[in-house]
């Protein structure tokens, strides 16, 4: 059972015009909490926002990284030697953006000047895409990405150096995927004109680039004794789960399980007694509605989930949880109608 230790908004009062993305990391003394904000999402003024909280609440927000192009989908890590990176991406297309990271060694009161995680990459972000990396029992960190160019498709970073180097596993793609939406539509446009003009057109095959939405991305990751997994926001309608039993190198095909998804971000967290605690919009359908927004538990290492109970239900977008845990402890963000953040923190019991 989740007791409730905390409810508050981050900000006493709006920053920007809109609030989205948000990450959690507690920490020794505060919790920090940081997101993206700007006129809208995917405009050049679009900045990397942070608050921490300590036992008198939040305070401030400030700007730490900006300037120049949109930035995205801030992502906070700690260090096994108590180093806080924050991952973050950049660039006006999201299939072509890179990852930037910055490091604080004062619990997120100064950070380092930001530069890319790997330099050069031009393959579309390495390292973390929105969720947080975990540690594994044997010290590497996998961090969850993914790949939006066309069909979209999820792959992890790992580093067995604590963030150093980096290195991509396999490519992981769900299994059955359709061809759907304005993709297929603009593949019969094109086969339409090439017929219209007497054309060579071999339209048996949707290429990806015409599969926008669909696939899946996002993972958000687990280690038990069976190995680690991922559960994955997809456009396909459903939530969809992927394992590895080599410390993340390789990933079995993504598989749909029973929960609804609404092509939105998720996150999950593994608690002390191996219950999968699961934030997501149960919601079926491509890019559906953003609400409800709900709390699920799985009592058997997330094969099946059972609803706990609602966080937010109704009308507005409750979207993008960030859901960290320490033990018993749980703390819980996400995006509070584009107009603030939401903080929850909880104790298991």
């Amino acid at each position: 059972m989740l007791k409730l230790v905390s409810h508050q908004m981050v900000l006493h009062e709006p920053m920007t015009y809109d609030h989205h993305a948000s990450t959690v990391l507690p920490l020794k003394d505060r919790v920090l909490v940081a997101w993206f904000g700007g006129s809208r999402e995917g405009r050049d003024d679009v900045s990397i926002w942070l608050a921490a909280k300590d036992e008198k609440g939040f305070s401030g927000a400030r700007c730490i990284a900006g300037g120049m192009e949109p930035h995205w989908n801030p992502v906070l890590f700690e260090t096994r030697d108590h180093r806080v990176l924050l991952f973050y991406k950049r660039g006006t297309r999201i299939p072509e953006w890179r990852t930037y990271v910055s490091e604080s060694r004062d619990q997120g009161k100064t950070w380092s000047e930001p530069g890319e995680l790997v330099k050069g990459d031009t393959s579309g972000g390495r390292g973390p895409v929105r969720s947080k990396p975990i540690y594994l029992k044997s010290g590497r960190i996998v961090a969850p990405g993914s790949l939006e160019k066309g069909l979209w498709r999820c792959r992890m970073d790992l580093s067995d150096d604590d963030g150093k180097t980096w290195h991509v596993s396999s490519l992981i793609e769900a299994e059955g995927t359709g061809w759907m939406d304005e993709g297929i539509r603009l593949w019969q446009d094109r086969a339409r004109e090439a017929w219209e003009h007497g054309l060579p057109f071999d339209a048996s095959a949707v290429p990806p680039e015409y599969a926008h939405g669909h696939g899946v991305i996002q993972p958000s990751l687990w280690e038990d004794e069976d190995g680690v997994h991922a559960l994955l926001r997809s456009g396909e309608g459903r939530i969809y789960r992927t394992d590895s039993l080599d410390g993340g190198e390789n990933w079995c095909e993504a598989f749909p399980i029973q929960v609804p998804n609404n092509n939105s971000g998720i996150d999950a967290t593994r608690l002390p007694g191996g219950e999968i605690l699961l934030a997501c919009n149960p919601v079926a359908g491509n890019f559906g509605a953003r609400t409800p927004l709900s709390l699920m538990l799985s009592r058997d290492g997330g094969k099946t989930f059972e609803k706990l109970f609602d966080l937010e239900a109704g009308p507005g977008e409750f979207s993008y949880p960030a859901l960290v845990s320490r033990g018993s402890r749980v703390w819980l963000t996400y995006t509070y109608k584009r107009e603030n953040i939401a903080f929850w923190e909880f104790e298991w019991i």
